[in-house]
């Protein structure tokens, strides 16, 4: 998923096509198909649709994140739309990732990064960051390793192109047009992930949002899914070049003493031969990063949560 190493830019094709061409700049967001988890939360209030990024665009009342503009004028994804049952559950789900996170502030120094345990794979090929991501992410919460990242790839219906954050319907029941999503709510029953798109310069609300969803997730032993769009003079993950890469990471935990301010994601391309990516004998498997800054990097695609 994340690298591919072409001059004069390197385009990870982890988060980029379409149902019906290849682009790699087309990284498509997944929504859950929710399950029996869903119909527990019918009756909860439905929150706001999650707004694509080409509808978004950057947050109108605060300073552009650098590398907006870039993404605003090279994004070929159209608007992105979350079900009923998902603008109910992802309505639940804030609810819960509130108050968590104030329990989080209310509570002394703690004891560092707190984990939900994914167990790290590095991807098998240049275009496979979003199969790694899925087998990491769901390791975080069943405990299994080795998991086949061509059964992932598969399931996920990704391509040379990478794996879609948004548009692709995948082989599993109600499919939503989120793969990711889908995929991690068909392999783990009632988990109720939800995707949550991002504008190309994320807002104070935004990451904040953020924070109060790892912790979530975290503390109840689940990681998240993250789309990373990383673009030339934009910030960029641990070890990445300044080129524009779409990527998939497993974010899976946080800082208790800092409030969730600094998370840890692992990311596929760790331990991968340069042979495949050129770039990623410096990039680790695991790393600490600012949640604001990971949060700017998803602008303009999102995160599964």
């Amino acid at each position: 998923m994340p690298a591919i190493s072409v001059a004069p830019r390197t385009v990870s094709r982890a988060t980029s096509r379409t149902p019906s061409r290849t682009v790699s700049r087309t990284a498509a967001l997944t929504a859950a198909a929710l399950l029996s988890a869903v119909a527990a939360l019918a009756a909860a209030p439905a929150s706001q649709a999650a707004t694509g990024p080409a509808a978004t665009g950057p947050g109108a009342s605060e300073p552009q994140a650098p590398g907006a503009s870039y993404k605003a004028a090279h994004d070929t994804l159209g608007p992105q739309r979350l079900t009923p049952a998902q603008k109910r559950l992802s309505a639940a789900k804030e609810a819960e990732a509130t108050r968590g996170l104030d329990g989080v502030r209310t509570r002394a120094a703690l004891a560092g990064y707190k984990l939900s345990g994914g167990l790290h794979q590095s991807q098998k090929t240049s275009y496979w960051c979003g199969p790694a991501t899925l087998v990491i992410t769901q390791s975080a919460r069943d405990g299994v390793a080795g998991r086949s990242q061509q059964d992932a790839a598969t399931l996920l219906r990704t391509n040379s192109s990478g794996t879609a954050w948004y548009g692709v319907n995948i082989n599993v029941p109600n499919p939503t047009g989120y793969p990711m999503a889908d995929a991690l709510n068909s392999r783990l029953p009632g988990a109720g992930y939800v995707p949550r798109a991002l504008p190309y310069t994320p807002t104070a609300t935004d990451k904040a949002n953020f924070k109060q969803h790892i912790t979530h997730n975290t503390d109840n032993d689940y990681a998240i899914a993250g789309n990373a769009w990383e673009v030339p003079g934009g910030p960029h993950l641990v070890g990445h070049p300044n080129v524009e890469i779409f990527h998939w990471v497993a974010i899976d935990g946080y800082n208790t003493d800092t409030a969730a301010d600094q998370v840890n994601y692992l990311d596929p391309v760790g331990g991968v031969s340069t042979s495949v990516i050129s770039w990623a004998g410096s990039v680790p498997k695991s790393a600490h990063i600012s949640s604001d800054t990971i949060t700017t990097i998803m602008g303009g695609r999102g995160y599964v949560w």
